[in-house]
């Protein structure tokens, strides 16, 4: 069969973000179906992807569905009627069948089959549109595959898949978009998270439990990557160091199979064994990103995080000893949140040099999460509520537009500190450096 595969994500800010997940969809279905991937991002119109479905005429279109909406509360934009009128646009020229996975689409899948009137559906990992293939084309009902849903179905979550996790890098697949915009692609080392952090989808979408790739077979695709093109590397865990010995052993991979190009990471500031951060560096880390999200002790037991604010000046001194570029994400307004302790984040932030901080405000209730539940119990919302359009936990004690006016007062004399992640600002900048040469996520450059 023919089948091609959409990358519907449009968001471009801060940067543009590689369809990782497609490459696994197409390594674990190429073997017997002939593939192609197309981008969105990488069009300048949504009518080149109906130009490609003419050439091409497959039998099967799989739309990837990353991001519901831009997870921002103050600045709110969903993405569900573009991807409808994606949808309609592609019925209108072909009789393929439509299937739409994706962590986005994993996260409300019956609220999507409604909104989006798609085929089919697949929960969970895509790799699941292997059997789906089978079952299609030998006249078999996909619905009755573990994660397949139709429409009119009830959603039912399956368990992850304990396959071994296949990514086939090819000239197509890595596409010369993304390597003439700051050649940054991405990498997986493990999909999972053992961590318990309320607002986070995770868990639901991956598992609660690690499934490690083997050290060699990821620093074997970071070669692979870099002979393509690409000049940086990002890490896409939800965060890297969950586990400490896999994750220096995956760069001591990189060291031995000779990558050269840099490499960043999303990270837990926990307390790091001693040197982690130098073996990291050695291996050609020069970014960690720390999910911080709270510099107040109360609001970090709230949040469920694993760590304390001793144990972020710990990471971040480390990391910054190891020779690292160190970038902070904050996350405000959330249960307990108050005037005492937005002001004890923002003094402990004066305490983080050489760092850049991204302060973002308001958190996106989601379904299957510890916030949900509590927004349920505060009476937030109900359960009859459509979550599919964003909405956002208020703290009964102090409010978002309290909060924003607390840290724009106090960020005037701090030109390291951003409202989300910098806006027109930051991206015109990031823009700028890319049409120059540089490549990575280049908040480097906001350093103070």
């Amino acid at each position: 069969m023919k089948v091609l595969l959409v990358s519907a994500n449009r968001v471009r800010t801060p940067y543009y973000v590689y369809p990782l997940g497609l490459d696994y969809v197409a390594s674990a279905i190429s073997g017997r179906h002939q593939v192609k991937i197309t981008d969105i991002n990488s069009r300048e119109k949504a009518r080149s992807i109906i130009d490609t479905i003419r050439d091409f005429a497959p039998d099967v279109i799989g739309i990837s569905i990353r991001n519901i909406d831009n997870v921002d509360a103050h600045d709110v934009k969903s993405f569900i009627t573009f991807y409808r009128e994606l949808i309609l646009a592609v019925r209108e020229i072909t009789g393929a069948v439509i299937v739409v996975g994706g962590s986005g689409f994993t996260i409300f899948p019956e609220r999507m089959m409604q909104a989006l009137e798609p085929d089919y559906g697949i929960i969970g990992e895509g790799e699941r549109m292997s059997v789906f293939l089978e079952a299609l084309e030998s006249g078999k009902d996909p619905s009755a595959l573990s994660g397949v849903i139709a429409p009119g179905m009830k959603e039912a979550f399956p368990p992850p898949l304990e396959l071994p996790f296949t990514r086939t890098v090819t000239p197509e697949s890595v596409a010369e978009f993304y390597l003439s915009r700051g050649g940054m692609l991405n990498l997986q080392t493990k999909r999972g998270c053992t961590y318990n952090c309320i607002y986070c989808t995770y868990p639901h979408i991956e598992g609660a439990a690690l499934r490690l790739i083997p050290a060699d077979e990821v620093a074997g695709t970071a070669v692979k990557l870099e002979r393509a093109g690409a000049k940086y590397l990002f890490i896409t865990d939800s965060v890297f160091n969950t586990s400490y010995e896999h994750s220096a052993d995956v760069a001591r991979a990189f060291a031995a199979k000779g990558l050269t190009i840099p490499w960043g990471a999303f990270f837990a500031p926990t307390k790091p064994p001693e040197n982690y951060y130098r073996v990291l560096h050695r291996a050609g880390l020069t970014h960690a990103e720390f999910g911080t999200e709270a510099l107040a002790g109360s609001m970090l037991a709230s949040y469920q995080k694993p760590f304390s604010v001793g144990d972020v000046f710990t990471a971040h001194a480390a990391a910054l000893d190891a020779g690292l570029y160190a970038a902070h994400y904050i996350l405000l307004g959330g249960p307990g949140e108050n005037r005492h302790t937005v002001t004890e984040t923002l003094d402990n932030a004066e305490r983080l040099d050489k760092t850049v901080i991204f302060f973002f405000c308001g958190i996106r209730i989601y379904p299957h999460t510890r916030i949900y539940e509590i927004a349920r119990a505060e009476g937030q919302i109900a359960e009859t509520d459509d979550l599919l359009e964003p909405v956002f936990y208020q703290s009964g004690s102090i409010s978002g537009e309290e909060i924003i006016c607390m840290v724009e007062e106090r960020g005037r004399k701090h030109e390291n500190w951003f409202i989300g992640s910098g806006g027109n600002k930051a991206a015109r900048l990031v823009s700028r450096l890319h049409k120059q040469g540089h490549s990575g996520p280049l908040w480097e450059h906001m350093i103070r």
